[in-house]
């Protein structure tokens, strides 16, 4: 079985389901989405934990002019991101499916395109394939917000298109740059394929830049701050199935391009432009948490919560620390694992309220809904990082490597965990108790609602008894990213004390040339301020950072290959 036939089953079933009855359409997709699962579980446990390099690999030639490839594989990288994406859509699928839709078989072939999207830009190993599946995730959300949304979709739709067409359009030229630039630098045919782009390292100047069109794609797409303009309008507008999902798997595609494509083929510019991710990471958390603690709307809590999580998120990720992007990757999985099932609670409190989805018009109902209330309350503990939750081990492995890196923004980021549990249980306490609210209807779930709900909470709890499922399977690939990144990062520093070191032995009398060429026997002889100004010379290679992407000296012991068989 092949990575192709798990990316385009949704779509394929869904076209043929297309022929049934408007009343069966739920069933039907409630049944290609499960055989996607499946079908995905089927990939996770025939996955061998511990190997870095690529598994399942499908490598096609698709454009042979341009250099092209229809290349499929699972890593350490995706393959948790894979069951993760498989699981949320059943669970959005079936919550849809006891409810009535307009034009109910268009519906479901939408959502069934958004997760073939989605599965193959977290499968993609070619670099000019997942921008193709990355703009084509945005055509199927256009229409379930344009058609199925709220009063004002059409502004928010206008918005959403706008914004993120931006963000695809700079991805656009950066991947046409990369892969031009690579060629041209090295003299190589022109290629797109990932594993062959680490091998032919950009400029330093080219990395720069292009790493900027990537990230802000990447930032526009999750949002973080300043590029969240769409997420009040979008997030308001969308129907609550494809919220879920958008917050839950499309954003994650989002951070996975961080690890999968910004780290390995530019990691002097990640190096280099640290800081400044990190700085908006950490005003992402410290906003959304700010706006999530103040806003009146129930939704919109779950909302600006999403934009504090993916800080955390982006802030593990660009630690450039191992346990930081593991802590990022569990986290990814533990943030989608939470927030679907808040959307869900939403829209089931909201049923209860009048259809109103302000927290004043909500409360009093957790006596005579215990079950909702019981199932509401282990989604909020998971939220707000209880210790002995997957997400409370997602945090504090982001905040150690955080700490590791920079002392100062991990220690304010600690405010964003203290935040999290202010909003979380503002949520939980105001809409389940206080007072009746004057048009509550107090009732228990549902079916409908109690089956996708039951379902993902029991999941939660699973990751939370065994972290290790994600961890174990993640660990080699992440070292090996990080290792390519850490190479250029030493050579930063080794420059840096370089040019600081320069002045300081031409005063002791050495030219900075003899100084460079110094052998480590020259250097024993020489006075100790000498000496101490010597090794940072030696140390500062070039070669670290041009080869990059290629297999470079190992760094704890390990070497930093591309990952691909």
């Amino acid at each position: 079985m092949t990575l192709s036939i798990l990316i385009w089953v949704p779509l394929a079933l869904a076209l043929a389901s297309a022929t049934l009855p408007g009343r069966l359409a739920g069933r039907a997709a409630v049944v290609w989405s499960a055989i996607a699962l499946a079908i995905a579980i089927s990939f996770v446990v025939r996955f061998s934990s511990g190997v870095a390099g690529l598994q399942f690999v499908t490598d096609d030639v698709w454009i042979a002019a341009l250099g092209i490839h229809y290349k499929l594989g699972l890593d350490g990288l995706n393959v948790a991101l894979v069951l993760m994406t498989t699981v949320i859509f059943c669970a959005a699928i079936l919550w849809a499916s006891f409810r009535d839709w307009e034009r109910p078989r268009s519906f479901y072939f939408h959502m069934a395109l958004a997760e073939s999207a989605v599965l193959g830009a977290f499968c993609a190993q070619d670099l000019a394939l997942f921008v193709a599946f990355f703009d084509l995730m945005l055509i199927p959300f256009y229409f379930l917000c344009g058609m199925w949304g709220g009063e004002r979709r059409v502004p928010a739709t206008i918005k959403l298109i706008v914004y993120t067409l931006v963000g695809s359009l700079l991805m656009l030229v950066g991947a046409i740059a990369t892969g031009a630039l690579a060629a041209d630098q090295h003299h190589a045919h022109l290629t797109f394929v990932l594993s062959a782009l680490r091998a032919l390292p950009l400029s330093h100047t080219s990395q720069v830049w292009i790493f900027l069109c990537f990230g802000i794609a990447f930032l526009v797409k999750m949002p973080l701050v300043p590029f969240h303009g769409w997420l009040p309008d979008g997030y308001k507008a969308m129907p609550i199935p494809a919220v879920a999902v958008f917050s839950a798997v499309l954003s994650k595609v989002a951070a996975y391009g961080f690890l999968r494509i910004v780290l390995p083929l530019f990691p002097y510019a990640a190096a280099h432009l640290q800081t400044l991710v990190l700085i908006i990471a950490l005003a992402s958390i410290l906003w959304g948490t700010l706006v999530a603690m103040t806003t009146p709307d129930a939704r919109m809590v779950v909302a600006y919560s999403s934009v504090a999580q993916l800080g955390f998120i982006v802030l593990g990720i660009f630690s450039l620390r191992p346990e930081g992007a593991q802590g990022a990757l569990l986290q990814m999985v533990n943030h989608a694992l939470v927030t679907a099932p808040l959307f869900f609670i939403v829209a089931m409190l909201a049923a209860r309220a009048g259809g109103s989805e302000r927290l004043a018009d909500m409360g009093g109902i957790a006596f005579r809904a215990p079950v909702l209330a019981s199932l509401f309350l282990i989604v909020t503990l998971a939220t707000l990082a209880m210790p002995g939750s997957s997400n409370f081990i997602g945090e504090f492995m982001i905040l150690l490597g955080v700490f590791k890196a920079k002392l100062a923004i991990a220690a304010i980021a600690f405010a964003g965990v203290v935040g999290a549990a202010a909003y979380a249980l503002r949520l939980f306490i105001t809409s389940m108790h206080n007072r009746v609210g004057a048009r509550v209807s107090a009732r228990e779930i549902g079916p409908g609602d109690a089956l996708p709900l039951a379902g993902m909470v029991a999941v939660i709890v699973a990751l939370a008894l065994y972290p290790q499922f994600g961890l174990s399977r993640s660990q080699a690939t992440v070292r090996q990213t990080i290792a390519t990144v850490q190479l250029a990062e030493r050579g930063l520093y080794a420059a840096a004390s370089a040019n600081a070191s320069a002045p300081s032995a031409h005063t002791a009398g050495a030219a900075p040339a003899e100084t460079a060429d110094a052998t480590p026997g020259e250097t024993a002889d020489a006075t100790p301020g000498e000496t101490a100004e010597i090794p940072p010379v030696q140390t500062a290679e070039v070669p670290p950072i041009q080869t990059a992407g290629a297999p470079a000296p190992a760094v704890g012991g390990r070497g930093s290959g591309s990952g691909s068989p």
